[in-house]
């Protein structure tokens, strides 16, 4: 009698046998790290911990409380959270559509379009808000028609910190968002509008829900650099305490004046940032 032929993964070979040379066992490569890797690779995360370390080495713990209740101080911070969350709403609103043209709709100029709104990631923010008072200003080039039609003065202004902070802050929110779309499946879609529905209310029933943590981790990632925001706020909104001093333009004055003020606000800046890390955890960690 003939052995039985072995076929399917019965004929591979037995666990704990030899394996091909360079084969990959999903584990990834072990092992100890070469010196010449090591070694830089140890000085970048120092350079990258020692200040924040040191941020929290020298906060003055004692003292914490009572430089942190100041009035000032709660003004700065209700002004961020208060511009900030609207920044972001005003991103999302706008943010959201956009991100879909780009990853939806093919048309003449895309590459170009998807660049310009990603500018705003690499611009100095300085130049961001010299670009929103070119704009919006009130002898700006759209500025000068809402001054005069409607009265609207956006620079120096609450609203100006919104714009300025949604102006820096929706690239993170479109690009994300865009990201999601692209990985999404299209065919759901297309089969909601085989099934009758329109355009719209298949982004609405069905895009949407698929899209849902794409935006959530946009929203974070937009609300985070809104709050930070320093360069275009002072530039084309200012610095009036109660109306568009944030915590970034406090902690810009505290640090002239009482460098340990400053510290201590830079201290809640940090653990917001912490908090956003931890959110976006999931998200990032699912690629490893």
């Amino acid at each position: 009698m003939t052995a039985p032929h072995r076929t399917g993964a019965a004929a591979g070979p037995r666990p704990g046998g030899p394996r091909r040379p360079g084969a990959r066992t999903g584990a990834g490569v072990r092992g100890g790290a070469p010196l010449p890797l090591l070694v830089p690779a140890l000085i970048g995360l120092a350079f990258l911990v020692l200040p924040l370390v040191a941020l929290l080495v020298r906060a003055p713990w004692r003292s914490m409380p009572e430089l942190l209740t100041g009035t000032e101080v709660w003004q700065a911070l209700r002004l961020s959270l208060v511009c900030a969350t609207a920044a972001t709403a005003v991103s999302m609103v706008i943010g959201v559509p956009l991100a879909w043209l780009l990853a939806r709709v093919e048309f003449p100029g895309r590459g170009l379009v998807r660049a310009l709104v990603a500018l705003p990631l690499v611009l100095p923010p300085v130049v961001g808000g010299v670009a929103l008072l070119t704009a919006l200003g009130r002898n700006g080039v759209v500025g000068q028609w809402l001054d005069s039609w409607f009265g609207i003065t956006l620079p120096f202004t609450t609203t100006g910190v919104i714009v300025a902070e949604a102006f820096v802050a929706m690239p993170f929110l479109v690009i994300s968002v865009e990201g999601t779309l692209r990985a999404a499946d299209p065919r759901y879609e297309e089969a909601a509008a085989t099934l009758g529905a329109s355009r719209f209310t298949a982004f609405r029933r069905v895009t949407l829900p698929l899209i849902a943590p794409g935006i959530a981790a946009g929203a974070v990632l937009a609300w985070a650099r809104a709050l930070g925001e320093f360069g275009a706020t002072i530039t084309f909104a200012g610095n009036f305490p109660g109306r568009t001093r944030t915590m970034p333009l406090a902690v810009y004055l505290a640090l002239q004046n009482d460098p340990e003020a400053a510290v201590a606000l830079s201290l809640v800046l940090l653990a917001v940032s912490v908090a956003v890390l931890a959110g976006l955890r999931d998200r990032w960690m699912t690629a490893s």
